[in-house]
């Protein structure tokens, strides 16, 4: 088994830097620029790229400009999912974004890390475990989700939080390190406004 399938799988792996091939790297980088250079008309043409970039693509699957990830092979998605501006996924092991995920500005998803030894970090050995997020979760603006952990259906992680262990489902979750604030509830259901009418 070679590195490109070691870091398609679910189990976590230690590597150094020159043991993966910059090659690996290149098309991903290719079509994220590519992304980036859209018009906000052309959505055909991004559902195109979204398409050859990821790995698993759901044809509802939305993001907004500026877009980075390091693979995009090793990215899943499984249903409607919006990922807003300046997102970045450090793919190095699987990401898996299930239905109806909603991602705001400046989010980080990172599997990868880096060897806590001094030496061995200098050396570029590096790790990397996998991301899942699971169906209905949220992601506040500027959250940090670290690898190795996966996110319940139906969570909200606040913004600005860095989740370094799982959070399980139906709970809002916040702060650094990331904790359990509290379940979400039916008294957190929304009333929606009534509609304005508009004078003739």
């Amino acid at each position: 088994m070679d590195i490109a399938d070691i870091m398609k799988t679910q189990t976590p792996y230690c590597s150094q830097h020159g043991q993966i091939p910059q090659e690996l790297q290149l098309k991903a980088k290719t079509l994220c620029w590519q992304y980036n250079q859209t018009s906000p008309a052309e959505s055909a043409k991004r559902g195109e790229i979204l398409q050859q970039l990821l790995g698993t693509c759901h044809p509802l699957t939305f993001i907004e400009p500026s877009f980075r990830c390091d693979y995009g092979f090793n990215i899943h998605t499984s249903g409607m999912v919006f990922i807003n501006y300046n997102c970045v996924i450090l793919d190095t092991s699987p990401v898996h974004i299930g239905a109806g995920v909603l991602i705001a500005p400046g989010v980080c998803l990172a599997c990868s890390g880096h060897a806590l030894d001094p030496l061995q970090r200098a050396e570029g050995i590096g790790t990397s475990k996998p991301i899942t997020l699971e169906d209905r979760v949220w992601i506040g603006a500027n959250a940090t989700i670290c690898g190795g952990v996966t996110i319940g259906a139906g969570s909200v992680i606040g913004a600005g939080s860095v989740v370094t262990k799982d959070i399980p489902a139906g709970v809002v979750a916040a702060g650094n390190p990331c904790r359990v604030l509290r379940p979400i509830t039916k008294k957190d259901r929304v009333t929606l406004t009534s509609t304005i009418k508009q004078e003739p």
